[in-house]
């Protein structure tokens, strides 16, 4: 058995990240689609079709289930996917409202993500089926992705993208949502300059969601021995994604395959 985890690019390693704690003894083909980022500016038509080729993708290795480790696509695709998909298929949005709901003391959440991800509502959309009595307010940052695609993580530039985008936000919340799985990777940052904010990483529960899924269907690999093999695919800058997915991974990758779709 072994698990698929896909994203627009580099981004969705921080959910493999958590899946790889949660899950150590599970196999998993990871795929950036490297070429086509970002997604956030795409219509919701080109991401589902976009999504589908690669869950087609990993089908063929054999997948017992996949992570949409994208916000973007989990908003404009996912349901469409589990419609057309047989197999287990989950998202990262879920996991973010549950972990937010639970976090917030004033009830006033924040939600950062792709433009795509802030137009399509889905946050407020699963924060309100968990509580109606939350304020939910989302912003959009779309210089976050292309800044952690190059691996500019920290600095006077990605300070003042921050402050540009969150001073004013920030005093309006106590909890903010990382909306897009590129995020992460600025979470120190962010947290630097807000230290009163609680920040949200929806990876940790997405992976925990993942856990119960394959439990209950009982697809989980049950032996001792543990298989940590990551397989990697791109459909652009292997070397790069090699070079930048070392900071999201705090290990070496070995080997990225180039593919085409």
């Amino acid at each position: 058995m072994s698990i698929g985890v896909f994203d627009s690019g580099i981004g969705g390693l921080t959910v493999l990240k958590e899946i790889r704690k949660v899950l150590p003894n599970e196999k998993i083909f990871y795929f950036g689609d490297t070429a086509r980022v970002p997604y956030g500016e795409k219509t919701k038509e080109l991401i589902t079709r976009y999504s589908k080729e690669i869950v087609e993708f990993l089908l063929d290795k054999e997948v017992s289930a996949i992570v949409v480790a994208c916000n973007t696509a989990t908003a404009l695709a996912l349901e469409e996917l589990k419609k057309t998909f047989k197999i287990p298929i989950i998202g990262v949005i879920k996991a973010g409202a549950k972990t937010a709901i639970n976090t917030t003391k004033s009830g006033n959440i924040g939600v950062i993500g792709t433009k795509a991800t802030v137009n399509s509502k889905r946050y407020e959309e699963e924060i309100k089926k968990l509580s109606e009595n939350v304020k939910v307010i989302a912003k959009a940052c779309p210089l976050f992705v292309p800044a952690v695609e190059e691996g500019i993580l920290d600095g006077k530039l990605v300070d003042q993208i921050i402050k540009t985008y969150l001073d004013d936000f920030e005093k309006e919340i106590d909890t903010l949502i990382l909306g897009c799985t590129h995020y992460p990777l600025l979470k120190s940052a962010i947290g630097k300059i807000y230290t009163n904010l609680n920040i949200v990483d929806p990876a940790r529960e997405t992976a925990l969601d993942l856990k119960e899924i394959l439990e209950e269907k009982n697809l989980l690999k049950n032996d001792a021995t543990k298989n940590r093999e990551v397989k990697y695919y791109v459909t652009d800058g292997k070397d790069k994604f090699k070079e930048i997915g070392i900071m999201f991974l705090d290990e070496n990758i070995e080997k990225v395959e180039l593919v085409k779709l």
